[in-house]
């Protein structure tokens, strides 16, 4: 909590903060207007006064997000190692703001940030030698990708912050699910296999451990293509 913050010094910056902070702890159903003004120690009426409803207060806190990420401006740094960073990068901040994937599918998340970032990765794509509507293709597919790698991580949350809004245990609501999910599993053959050899896709370095391999061997495809 920001402390007892009244309307006259409250200001849009604190407020998206404080947003970012309870997003991060409950998702986009646990933030409300109220529970910010509570976790700024102001009246939800002084946070309207800066935003005024839920959906605008998502928009720039999803834009924000954006900003936090650090990016080489080295112009002679390889294609390959340029995109892995930028790559890389979007997927730790994705981890980190998980409530941001599933809020992309609600919300027009866009505003300078993010677009910073797509002029940043054109140019890595430029820089490996795509043109014309290639370079689109070869973004898009980066970009994807990232998206597609935290999919594990927004799921997660969403499930963690679902048990806490029922009162429930979050760690044993989450174990509970993925028991369930390998019942599921064991009825097919090639899963049932991975789950006897060990094979443990669900947890942080398991999946970034395959970000990591599908990130190469999508890039080992974009440079073919050249």
């Amino acid at each position: 909590m920001l402390g007892d913050v009244p309307r006259e010094t409250l200001t849009k910056d604190q407020i998206i903060t404080a947003a970012i902070e309870l997003l991060d702890a409950d998702g986009a159903d646990g933030l409300s207007m109220r529970k910010l003004g509570q976790h700024l120690g102001s009246a939800a009426t002084a946070v309207y006064w800066h935003v005024p409803n839920k959906d605008d207060l998502l928009a720039l806190a999803g834009e924000h997000v954006w900003s936090e990420i650090p990016r080489s401006r080295a112009v002679d740094t390889d294609w390959r190692a340029a995109a892995t960073e930028l790559a890389t990068a979007m997927y730790a901040m994705l981890t980190e703001h998980p409530w941001v994937l599933p809020a992309v599918g609600t919300h027009f998340l866009y505003g300078p940030n993010m677009a910073a970032w797509q002029e940043y990765g054109y140019g890595i794509i430029e820089r490996a030698g795509f043109t014309g509507t290639d370079q689109d293709w070869a973004l898009s597919a980066l970009f994807t990708f990232v998206f597609g790698s935290v999919l594990g991580e927004a799921t997660d949350a969403t499930w963690r912050s679902q048990a806490r809004r029922r009162g429930e245990d979050p760690d044993r609501a989450l174990a509970d699910e993925l028991a369930r999910a390998k019942d599921v599993a064991r009825q097919f053959p090639r899963l049932q296999a991975r789950l006897a050899a060990g094979a443990d896709l669900d947890n942080p370095d398991a999946r970034r451990t395959a970000f990591d391999y599908g990130l190469q061997a999508l890039l080992d495809g974009l440079q073919a293509r050249l």
